[in-house]
């Protein structure tokens, strides 16, 4: 299936994208997905398989199959203010989203750490920057077999990127279809619930949303979908109800409402956070009624968080630095929820951090998250054409020299005797009028930002990449 397979009567959808996204567009059109069906101890193949088809199943009435001899372990990846969870069971894995695109090292490394050679399926739930910036440093890093899309078409360089490097490795891509299912392995199933036949015109409610089971027990994986496909998938007939539920958009107030709160009922929710990131996520409201219905999890607090099953008991290990402790969920949670139906075992572990050393691409400077630096890009809105610089440090910062571009740099504003208070921001709009202390203007007299998504870059003096936000 090629990446147009999945588009239903979007215009932008029917558009050329630009640049490396339109040549692999064009390439992956021809692309067919090859159904793979091997024992999981049984050597590949070499004869001729017969016809091509995708690998995606039609989800017809669901008889469950006995949990296999193994445990299905689940790994929700801290990398920062992002998203990445690998699945790993009877020696087949799933990764779904790689965080930004300077973690895209600390994922290929933890995959490598529990002893990864090739990936069976990789899933973009959607192509923000913080769920595929990293994906093509595991693309290079390792085999993929299958490749799956939204197919929501976007125009940003890290798409197209990603796409190309897709065409060029050949891996077979698919788009995702509500109601299908990926043939991960037979005794565990991972449904598509998301997105739909008619496309949202807000990204994240296009996310490829999964409900894994295992057994009796299940997840929930949100990707960044929000209120909107709340309210579908609820109107929808699916069976929500899940053991564990990954929160979603990092349990921004843009999603985990309370009726799906309920619908779902988990006994475990998961957040994939940035510690004190520019969002403000999790939001309090978001958190106090995850915390009434369930126990809560965090990789900003708790790291890369593990959740092993055996199909009817359920083990968490967190990736804390401390001693180990055993804990045995039963009665009530420490928050003060109901336990799920499973047994749940926690466990914090002491475990050596991930680093790596992000080396910056040529003419570009040092690549670092907004996190590592006081000064920010905080917010950038392409329809009303502006974007909001931040200082959160103690004392001002001089912006001479300093510069804003947009992807691939083909408009430049450049600061001029400017200095930014400390904990103060500063808003830069398009057009024109008259520069004060919280307000600059460009002086353009056209759009500078694709409201089809773009990215805004901060140059210091020097040249370095200081922050950058993609929209």
């Amino acid at each position: 299936m090629g990446i147009n397979a999945g588009l239903k009567d979007d215009q932008a959808a029917e558009e050329p994208l630009q640049g490396a996204q339109q040549a692999g567009e064009e390439n992956l059109a021809d692309t067919q997905v090859h159904a793979e069906e091997t024992e999981s101890n049984q050597e590949e193949s070499n004869q001729d398989s017969g016809p091509e088809e995708n690998n995606l199943t039609d989800n017809g009435p669901v008889t469950r199959e006995n949990p296999g001899i193994g445990n299905l372990t689940v790994h929700f990846i801290d990398v920062g203010q992002g998203d990445s969870i690998l699945l790993e069971y009877n020696g087949k894995t799933m990764l779904v989203d790689a965080g930004e695109r300077d973690k895209g090292k600390v994922v290929t490394a933890y995959l490598q750490d529990q002893g990864i050679s090739g990936i069976d399926y990789v899933v973009a739930t959607h192509p923000h920057s913080d769920h595929i910036g990293g994906m093509n440093e595991v693309l290079n890093s390792f085999q993929v077999k299958h490749f799956v899309d939204s197919g929501f078409p976007h125009t940003s360089k890290t798409y197209e990127n990603m796409l190309t490097t897709i065409d060029e490795k050949d891996i077979p891509f698919e788009v995702a279809e509500e109601g299908k299912e990926i043939e991960f392995d037979p005794a565990v199933d991972v449904e598509i619930l998301n997105p739909g036949q008619e496309y949202s015109d807000d990204l994240n409610e296009n996310s490829i949303v999964l409900k894994v089971s295992y057994g009796e027990t299940s997840f929930l994986l949100m990707g960044d979908a929000g209120l909107e496909t709340e309210e579908k998938l609820m109107g929808g007939g699916y069976d929500l109800d899940s053991d564990i539920l990954k929160a979603g958009h990092h349990a921004s107030r843009s999603g985990s409402g309370e009726a799906f709160i309920s619908s779902v009922s988990p006994g475990i929710s998961i957040i994939e956070v940035g510690a004190g990131n520019d969002y403000g996520h999790p939001h309090e409201e978001v958190l106090e009624r995850l915390q009434k219905a369930s126990r809560v999890y965090r990789t900003d607090l708790d790291g890369t968080i593990a959740v092993t099953t055996d199909g009817s008991t359920c083990t968490v290990i967190t990736q804390k630095t401390g001693s180990e402790k055993v804990v045995t969920g039963t009665g009530t949670s420490e928050n003060g929820a109901d336990s799920p139906s499973i047994p749940i075992i926690t466990r914090e572990t002491e475990s050596e951090e991930v680093k790596s050393e992000e080396a910056g691409e040529p003419g570009t400077g040092t690549i670092s998250s907004s996190a590592d630096h006081a000064v920010y890009v905080s917010d950038l809105n392409l329809k009303d054409e502006w974007i909001e610089i931040t200082n959160r440090d103690a004392s001002p910062v001089l912006l001479e020299g300093w510069k804003i571009e947009d992807e691939g740099s083909k408009h430049t504003y450049t600061f001029s005797s400017y200095t930014l208070s400390s904990q103060a921001a500063v808003t830069l709009y398009t057009g024109m009028g008259t520069d004060t202390s919280a307000k600059l203007y460009w002086g353009s007299e056209s759009p500078v930002w694709n409201n089809d998504g773009d990215t805004a870059y901060l140059y210091d003096n020097s040249g370095n990449l200081i922050s950058e936000l993609e929209r």
